[in-house]
């Protein structure tokens, strides 16, 4: 807590004389103490949960106050009010009253909105991972517009594209809005436009973390954000990771970086009642050997007889040579040993290997799809994944056609071709819709220049 007095030089201090030193004993700095959960802060420093939770807040409306977020009274009076609780009205909240304030993005497909269970919802981070190709900047293309629409198709309130990639797609986005013709019908004062979308560039994780700890608070109040877009969440994890990450004390070190992502951009997403999604990358996942077991002999048939190395059976002469020979034309030949069954490796229920199953979107069982050729894991692993409410999948699978001639040429070469590739969307987890089964492929989609939509629904 040295740098508080150099973030608020006019902070009242002497309002948590008893706080302070614990807390800079135990490290805590000011970034810590409003990024971190207060339960964590409390442990570590070995002081009282309100206590802490008090302090977090009124350095929180103080900060508010000194960027122009608020006026200075206002926040006397919340932090007057509710010293020790985020939002106290939100508690007495039933469950009817929070069912009533239920506002999702709508993806302008009905079966697709089906499949999401209403479309984005606000208030969670959803994530929407898959390999190169799949679809996902062009499905968080179109909620950038669809979020502009009244209700309930939208939120009509302005949105917020961050790149961590490529700039926005500006000509894409003017596409979608002339081709869709749920966009291009619509009159000029409800029909969404590229102006109302901010697009925030952050080349490195510095400009990052600073971006979303400073800046997009302020720009949220100031500009009523319905809908932030990260296009990729792991892109500059990624670009940053060297040989020395891969150490214990680097491991820890991001799972603590990513554990402060979710909770910021939860807070962001509770105090402001915006939907945040987040695109992510995936890397190749191999299936591990089948293992084999050995063949069942057919029953009644005899074991083999096993010669020994050094001695050879004897040598019938021409006349038994002749008998064999005739009751080989006779007789049908012996049963033959089936091929080995090959089953799917099976894990411990408690494994990654097996957990990972049910939350990557790729299966490894033997009814799974896709199938096991095609395994993908979503990038920054099993501590990001406990940060979102809902994971999308986008896979994409090569559809192969058999054509005698367009087939390869080369003899003894498959005589399939690529023809086109298929697109499927699938619910991974989410709390408001039901996942889609390990063993059913998902909803198929196709890309158009008016977006998204469900494969057959094209004029």
């Amino acid at each position: 807590m040295t740098d508080l007095l150099h973030t608020l030089p006019n902070f009242p201090t002497k309002h948590y004389t008893h706080l302070i030193p614990s807390l800079e004993k135990s490290l805590i700095t000011t970034t810590d103490l409003l990024t971190l959960d207060p339960l964590e802060v409390a442990k570590r420093a070995h002081l009282p949960l309100l206590d802490v939770r008090g302090l977090a807040n009124h350095v929180l409306a103080s900060l508010q106050s000194q960027l122009g977020v608020i006026d200075g009274a206002e926040a006397l009076r919340k932090h007057e009010e509710s010293p020790n609780l985020e939002d106290a009205s939100s508690l007495k909240a039933s469950g009817r009253t929070i069912s009533k304030r239920w506002s999702a993005i709508s993806t302008l497909d009905p079966l697709l909105d089906a499949a999401l269970g209403g479309g984005i919802p606000t208030t969670y981070i959803t994530e929407v991972t898959g390999e190169s190709g799949a679809g996902k900047t062009q499905f968080l293309l179109s909620l950038l517009l669809t979020a502009q629409l009244p209700p309930p198709q939208g939120l009509a309130r302005p949105t917020v594209y961050i790149s961590t990639e490529h700039p926005l797609p500006t000509s894409r986005l003017a596409q979608l809005l002339r081709s869709n013709p749920d966009l291009s019908s619509l009159p000029t004062s409800t029909k969404p436009s590229l102006t109302r979308i901010f697009s925030i560039q952050t080349p490195d994780l510095e400009s990052q973390d600073h971006i979303l700890a400073y800046q997009l608070p302020v720009l949220l109040a100031r500009h009523n954000i319905g809908l932030i877009v990260i296009d990729s969440i792991a892109a500059n994890y990624r670009a940053e990771r060297s040989s020395s990450s891969t150490s214990g004390a680097a491991l820890g070190l991001r799972s603590t970086q990513l554990i402060q992502l979710g909770h910021q951009l939860r807070s962001l997403a509770r105090q402001h009642d915006c939907a945040i999604v987040v695109s992510n990358q995936v890397a190749d996942r191999f299936a591990p050997l089948p293992s084999s077991s050995p063949p069942q002999r057919p029953p009644g048939s005899s074991p083999p007889s096993v010669h020994s190395q050094t001695s050879s059976p004897p040598r019938p002469d021409s006349s038994q040579q002749g008998m064999q020979s005739l009751d080989a034309a006779v007789m049908p030949p012996p049963p033959s040993l089936p091929p080995p069954q090959v089953s799917s490796p099976q894990y411990p229920l408690l494994t990654l290997d097996h957990q990972q199953n049910f939350f990557t979107g790729w299966s490894a069982g033997p009814h799974s799809q896709p199938p096991n050729q095609n395994l993908k894991t979503p990038s920054l692993g099993l501590v990001w994944t406990n940060q979102i409410a809902c994971r999308i999948a986008l896979v994409k699978e090569q559809q192969m056609y058999g054509n005698r001639e367009e087939g390869y040429s080369v003899e003894g070469a498959a005589e399939w071709t690529p023809r086109q590739w298929k697109r499927y969307l699938k619910v991974v987890f989410a709390s408001w819709a039901a996942a889609t089964g390990s063993e059913e492929r998902g909803t198929e989609f196709e890309i158009w220049s008016g977006g998204l939509r469900v494969v057959g629904q094209g004029v």
